[in-house]
Parts: structure tokens; C-alpha cells; sequence
């Protein structure tokens, strides 16, 4: 699993369709879904700190399952189906884990009010993954720079005398 933030809320340019950016930690890897404007709205609104004067769709979840003794966990995207993502979310009662298949859109709009982490199977983000090119050349290049400049020596402060004699 890969744990990923909110990295932005925007319209997609070539048809104006409101969609979530998220991101890695390593700032390398990015998941764009495409949503609803009224889940965009509710994201926007709790990343804003924009209180309604009634409570959203999503607050109301968020209050029934707290009342019903329910600890959140996390928000997991667990696959694409014929283009169309799948989430869960995951809550704790009573020591059972609970899961509740959901649109990533709703569950990240929990995820943010909960403070739940957002994390993604590593076969989605394959398969729906924009790389950052110019960081991904950066660690790409600290990483030829590393190898290149390794000597026999380096090994011994790791492994102790007499690595590769044998």
C-alpha cells in the first residue's frame, strides 16, 4: 500500500471536469480521479475550513459513525474497473474491522474531515499513475551519482572486513 495526500483540486482542461490530484510523499507520483462537483465543493469547503451552517452529506457520516462507536482507520483505492476507481473505508467497532465500498470521491471527502490516511494499492497506481518527470530524473540521476561513485571500501563500513572474500 502507498499512503498518499491531497495535492490539489482543479478541472481537468480538456473538459472542465472537477478531479482530485493526489500525491506520494515522495512528491514523484501522482493519482488524478476525476469526481463530482459536489464532492469537489464538499473537499474544498473542509480543506478551506468553510463551515455550512448544516451539516453536508459527509459530515453526516462522519457523526453517524462516531456516535455509533466507530474509530476510522484509513481510505484505501483499491482498483480501477473499467476505468472507474473503487475505494474503501476502513472503521474499527469493537475491536472488528469494518470496511464500507465507497466512491473516492465520498471517502476522501471523509478522509480529510477525519484526518484518516489515504492510501492506494500499488496495482492502481500503476496503472493510473502521472510521474513527475523532472523528480523522477532528479532521484534518477542521485541515484546514478551514488552507484558511480561507490568504492570496495564503502561495503566494509556496512558489512565489516572481508565482504565478497570467499
Amino acid at each position: 500500500m502507498i499512503e498518499l495526500q491531497i495535492s490539489g483540486l482543479g478541472f481537468d482542461p480538456k473538459n472542465m471536469s472537477p478531479m482530485v490530484l493526489l500525491r506520494d510523499t515522495a512528491d514523484i507520483n501522482f493519482l488524478p480521479i476525476w469526481i463530482g462537483i459536489f464532492e469537489a465543493a464538499s473537499i474544498a469547503m473542509e480543506m478551506q475550513g468553510v463551515k455550512p451552517p448544516r451539516p453536508m452529506t459527509h459530515d453526516l457520516l462522519k457523526t453517524a459513525i462516531e456516535k455509533m462507536g466507530g474509530i476510522f482507520q484509513r481510505i484505501l483505492i483499491s482498483e480501477i474497473r473499467d476505468g472507474t476507481f473503487f475505494a474503501n473505508i476502513e472503521v474499527e467497532k469493537d475491536g472488528k474491522k469494518l470496511s464500507f465500498d465507497a466512491r473516492p470521491s465520498d471517502a476522501i471527502a471523509l478522509a480529510v474531515r477525519t484526518r484518516m490516511p489515504i492510501m492506494v494499492s500499488e496495482q492502481v497506481m500503476m496503472q493510473a499513475k502521472l510521474v513527475n518527470a523532472e523528480k523522477d530524473e532528479e532521484e534518477t540521476r542521485k541515484f546514478k551519482d551514488f552507484i558511480n561513485n561507490m568504492r570496495p571500501e564503502d561495503f566494509t563500513k556496512f558489512y565489516g572486513q572481508g565482504f565478497g572474500q570467499g
